[in-house]
């Protein structure tokens, strides 16, 4: 079975750093794309924060260029973002997306989300 599982999260002051973790387990054979989005509070809708491909080409929202990096290890299908400089609008429920997920025994996922992890900036 194939799961997306976040790991990391907290409170953290104005201007510090944090790094989340995403880990897709399974008989994992190979994984197009992988990125994180967040959900502010408020009802707001989920957003785009930083993607990346298999061939390491990224992406990133506006409002984290320079902040944030994004990172993967596809042999240990793992992905990482590095989050500096951290401020009040980066508070929300942070989630792993992985896409295009193919496993050694033949089966075929488009699209799998992880539960979320809670970030918190405040002082």
């Amino acid at each position: 079975q194939v799961q997306v599982v976040e790991s990391g999260g907290g409170v953290v002051q104005p201007g510090g750093s944090t790094e989340l973790s995403c880990l897709v387990s399974g008989s994992i054979f190979s994984i197009y794309s992988m990125g994180w989005y967040r959900q502010p509070p408020g009802g707001k809708q989920r957003e785009l924060v930083a993607h990346i491909t298999s061939d390491g080409s990224t992406n990133y929202a506006d409002s984290v260029k320079g902040r944030f990096t994004i990172s993967r290890d596809n042999a240990r299908n793992t992905m990482t973002v590095q989050m500096n400089s951290l401020n009040p609008g980066d508070t929300a429920v942070y989630y792993c997306n992985a896409q295009n997920i193919a496993t050694m025994d033949g089966h075929n996922y488009l699209e799998l989300w992880g539960q979320g992890t809670v970030i918190i900036v405040s002082s």
